[in-house]
């Protein structure tokens, strides 16, 4: 909603195409925007190659990718289905590295651009119970920093955004309910989305919205990782 408030088009991209139709009409029709409507399912080879497509048509330039879309697995990885994890790192892992190729060449001819890619504090250690979420995160992260310094003088920015809990229906498909995490440790979405948004403006190449998501990875960062491991493993562990 903010790129829409502030003038943008948008180009969004969704499994359901109903949910987007009508997101698509509120958005128009509250901001005066032009948005386009794209049903694809990012972990399936045929809508991600979809939108690959139209990320790299040159007449039609993206000049802003937010790369938003992910889910996480929770529980012993032995227990598992595999198809899920497999599932997991395409969405979270190869959809973001497509999708930031497909659209970086025009960028980076064009001169100026920009690429947000949805991480997360899960990034900065090991999390069992989560462990398969956190590395692709872990990834997300680097990937998206490297990017960052390939690119930035060439006038296209790469961020990668490393939330905290946020409001928002991840946690609730993800199992994790809102009740076991401190109030003072949840971001509004739209505070997440302006802090991005300002850390993108300032050409960061990377970004923890929140004061207290801050203090949580200052604290991960030199936080010894066997202690670490130890310690987020039991506050991680699903019922």
């Amino acid at each position: 909603m903010a790129l829409a408030a502030a003038g943008a088009d948008l180009v969004l991209v969704a499994r359901r195409g109903d949910r987007l139709e009508a997101l698509a009409t509120e958005l128009g029709n509250a901001h005066d925007c032009s948005v386009e409507v794209l049903p694809a399912d990012l972990t399936d080879p045929t809508g991600l190659a979809e939108v690959e497509t139209r990320l790299g048509d040159d007449n039609r330039p993206v000049d802003l990718l937010v790369n938003n879309a992910g889910f996480a697995t929770s529980g012993s990885f032995a227990e598992l289905p595999v198809a899920g994890e497999e599932e997991e790192i395409r969405l979270n892992v190869l959809a973001p590295v497509r999708l930031s190729r497909a659209v970086l060449p025009g960028m980076i001819d064009r001169g100026g651009g920009g690429i947000v890619n949805v991480s997360s504090i899960a990034a900065l250690q090991p999390l069992p119970h989560w462990a398969t979420y956190a590395a692709s995160k872990a990834f997300l992260t680097s990937f998206s920093e490297a990017l960052h310094e390939e690119v930035r003088a060439r006038g296209v920015a790469v961020l990668a955004l490393m939330p905290g809990f946020t409001h928002t229906e991840f946690h609730e498909r993800a199992g994790l309910p809102a009740a076991r995490i401190p109030g003072a440790l949840w971001m509004d979405s739209d505070e997440v989305v302006a802090s991005a948004l300002g850390a993108l403006a300032r050409k960061r190449a990377s970004h923890v919205p929140g004061l207290a998501n801050r203090a949580v990875a200052a604290v991960s960062r030199v936080t010894p990782r066997a202690v670490s491991r130890r310690l987020v493993g039991r506050a991680g562990r699903p019922d």
